[in-house]
């Protein structure tokens, strides 16, 4: 599978339309009476690149191609749910199995796939970051130097926005960029007056979901809206993380108190709504697909998309991922696609997002901690975590333990706190302390269960995770098995055990951090072992930014979440910022410029380890380059840039033939059928899969610092590898810009079977260029060589 794919497809036949005459003539009178009884469901037609610059040509073209499949006006009318007509070319239509397989066939047909649900995957953050609040003249005020990110548009496709946010006010905007063509479209408790200069634009997409959700979409009290307005909060978070307005004073019930602002304040948003929070929620191909069609259209500069599959299933390849060929369309029209990695960690191969042209985002924690103290009845007292504040009213109170509840002893599904599973009349109020057994079971799950017993607080013992939620009724409080330990050793011993919690403060830089946080998907990618993924990390625990507010009156309108999905708009942010003070670096030249100036030291000086259960030094797999350093990226010393023509050849060395890519990019290359070129796309890292023996690999590097610059070479390779590099030294002038290298890998050990890692990093004394490297010997051809 892969994610924010994307192509284009070109010069159809000009004999086309006697094509479809013939499929008329021929299939008219017993297309609709094939199908007629066959289940139809929504799929995706994708047709490449556009043929015609004028929209409407396009969608006649689709029109008349799903008239040669159905015979009728009226049938296509029935059928047809979207026309993707302004960034490429396709249509969402209702076909049944059979219909779908023939349409398949049609010339100018790239790829039918049916459409399926995608699930959505700061205060203190910015400043960890370096992004420091106070707009002062300084010289590292990467704000300032990167004009705040004005003039760039930032599509976020998600679940909408919350207009009335003080992070969307518009009070330090100027004029909207002259370049901007989208609209606010009006919709349920959405009109024009909730744009404004920061936020320009709003549009909302429900037909895939309808069809998918197969039943008619009747909204009453106000579950969801039928408009841009967000309901689910996901995208206001995201949004406002990439590119609020600065806020005095921002907190979650007087937490994280601060300014809160997204990393480019001054760019301006743009909202594509396609995640709705009804039924089994999520967000459809058909309608991502129609939210890059026109934010192509509209004139965004950045697309942002905190959304993907739960585990990767398809190859762009096989042109079946919505979010990869979305962002195809878009790099090629200069346009950044930042994409999270998922949320399935800690365990390898779960990575999402995987398309080469993507910027895949994996999350990491920050140094902001929530302690409080949990006091036993014997004045022990021990540290756990908290988000829930205002809620330990009830002084010292009786303290037990899930197993002791349990309503039937021989079931140990009471150790984890799971529904129905305690004794209400052992239960009821006290604070239970319950250990989690495994990831299917959660801190929010646990508090439901005691609340229904009749518990007044939740102590959750679980390992390696640090991820907080806050569970509003009751306190929830997480500890680490450790203290949970020494809580349940004093609980058995205690004739009456009691505990009394404080309430949680905010505590920032006692701990070491980044780490990768537990969630965070991890490569490497089971589609394109190729390709390293992610490419970045960044913050991504327990963020604070703008939500909708449950009650206008007594809520502060932020919250905290976790997940890559508020990883993605903090590199969003830096890729605006990136953007407007290099507006003609390309994609994948912003892309490299993060990637090569990424940290691989926590805050202690140590490297950074993950969040899991073995708190494992973090590889790239984990992190990519590293956690993103938006000070150093935005002056990157060279970069590693890669065209379009470039991807089309790796497509090509990926399986498609010249008549494929003629269908998806308008161009008739030659297509080179040769695998090195996999290896040999100018990546910001080297991944090798399949190592045998010696491999060469070439990459090229553009100077984008002082015009007469030497470089050299320094190689930290995979162990039992010897890495050479030729040449060592790149010497740069007004005439040699761009220069080439190659590393030749030689195996020095026999066996190996996993992946091993290390780095090559060009510097002048003033920048240090890292890329990250990956190699594997395959145990199978490890054992052939024994």
């Amino acid at each position: 599978m892969m994610d924010k794919k994307s192509s284009v497809w070109g010069a159809a036949s000009k004999n086309i339309y006697l094509v479809f005459a013939f499929f008329i003539l021929q299939n008219h009178l017993k297309t609709s009476l094939i199908f007629a009884e066959a289940t139809s469901n929504v799929h995706i037609v994708y047709m490449g690149e556009k043929q015609y610059d004028d929209p409407a040509a396009v969608k006649k073209l689709h029109h008349d191609v799903l008239s040669a499949l159905l015979g009728s006006k009226e049938a296509v009318r029935n059928s047809i749910v979207y026309s993707y007509k302004h960034g490429f070319s396709g249509f969402a239509a209702r076909l049944t199995k059979a219909q779908a397989e023939k349409i398949a066939e049609f010339a100018g047909v790239v790829q039918v796939f049916p459409n399926r649900i995608h699930k959505l995957h700061t205060t203190r953050s910015w400043d960890f970051l370096g992004l420091r609040q106070n707009r002062d003249h300084s010289p590292k005020n990467i704000l300032k130097e990167g004009k705040g990110g004005e003039g760039t548009i930032i599509g976020v496709i998600d679940s909408g926005v919350w207009p009335e946010s003080e992070s969307f006010n518009d009070e330090e905007m100027g004029p909207i960029p002259s370049h901007w063509k989208g609209t606010c479209q009006h919709g349920k408790h959405f009109n024009d007056g909730n744009c404004n200069k920061k936020l320009i634009g709003a549009r909302w997409f429900i037909k895939g979901f309808e069809h998918e959700s197969k039943m008619p979409i009747n909204i009453t009290n106000d579950i969801e809206y039928l408009s841009p307005r967000d309901k689910v909060g996901h995208g206001t978070h995201t949004a406002s993380t990439a590119a609020g307005s600065f806020v005095e004073k921002a907190n979650y019930e007087g937490l994280a108190s601060g300014v809160a602002r997204g990393g480019a304040p001054l760019a301006r948003l743009a909202i594509y709504k396609v995640c709705w929070a009804i039924g089994t929620e999520g967000c459809t191909d058909a309608d991502i697909l129609k939210a890059f069609d026109k934010a192509i259209d509209d004139g965004v500069d950045i697309i942002s998309a905190s959304i993907g599959n739960e585990i990767p299933l398809f190859s762009y390849v096989d042109q079946r991922d919505s979010i990869a060929i979305g962002s195809f369309h878009a790099i090629t029209k200069g346009i950044t696609v930042v994409a999270s990695g998922g949320n399935d960690g800690p365990f390898s191969q779960t990575i999402v997002n995987t398309a080469p042209w993507l910027i895949t985002v994996a999350a990491t924690t920050i140094d902001r901690a929530f302690p409080i103290a949990i006091t036993l009845g014997n004045n022990q007292t021990l540290m756990g975590q908290s988000l829930d504040t205002g809620k330990q009213k009830y002084g010292i109170t009786g303290l037990t333990y899930s197993e002791r509840m349990a309503l039937d002893p021989t079931d140990d599904s009471a150790k984890d706190c799971q529904f129905w599973s305690l004794n209400a009349t052992l239960a009821a109020g006290k604070v239970v302390l319950c250990f989690a057994k495994s990831d299917q079971q959660n801190m929010i799950s646990a508090a439901a269960a005691i609340i229904e017993a009749g518990g007044i607080g939740l102590i959750y013992a679980q390992y390696g995770n640090n991820q907080l939620d806050s569970c509003h009724v009751i306190p929830c409080i997480r500890v680490d098995y450790e203290v949970g330990t020494q809580i349940l050793s004093y609980i058995r011993k205690a004739r009456v055990p009691t505990v009394k919690l404080s309430d949680p403060r905010t505590v920032i830089g006692e701990s070491a951090s980044p780490r990768v946080a537990y969630f965070s998907s991890r490569g490497p990618s089971s589609i394109t072992p190729g390709v390293l993924k992610p490419d970045i990390a960044a913050p991504g625990v327990s963020i604070l930014a703008a939500y909708p507010p449950p009650d206008t009156e007594h809520s502060s309108g932020y919250a905290f979440l976790s997940g890559t999905s508020m990883a993605c708009p903090h590199v969003t942010g830096i890729v605006a910022l990136i953007k407007s003070a290099h507006p003609d670096w390309s994609p994948s030249a912003i892309r490299s410029a993060l990637v090569t100036t990424a940290s691989q030291k926590g805050t202690d000086g140590m490297d950074m380890t993950e969040v899991g259960p073995t708190h494992k030094a973090a590889d790239p797999f984990d992190v990519g380059g590293g956690n993103v350093n938006p000070i150093r990226a935005m002056d990157p010393g060279l970069i590693y840039d890669i065209s379009v023509q470039d991807y089309i050849q790796y497509l090509c060395a990926s399986g498609y033939s010249n008549l494929s890519i003629t269908k998806l990019t308008k161009t008739n290359p030659s297509c080179m059928k040769n695998n090195r070129f996999i290896l040999n796309l100018n990546l910001p890292s080297i991944t090798i899969p399949n190592f045998k023996k010696t491999e060469t690999v070439l990459r090229m590097v553009t100077n984008v610092g002082d015009v007469t610059s030497e470089y050299r070479a320094q190689v930290e390779a995979p162990y039992g590898f010897q890495m050479v590099v030729e040449p060592r030294i790149l010497q740069f002038n007004s005439t040699s810009k761009v220069l080439p290298f190659k590393v030749t890998f030689l195996s020095t050990q026999k066996i190996h079977g996993d992946y091993r890692f290390g780095s090559l990093l060009w510097t002048d004394g003033k920048h240090s260029v890292r890329i990250p490297v990956s190699v594997r010997v395959r145990e199978s051809d490890s054992y052939a060589d024994v």
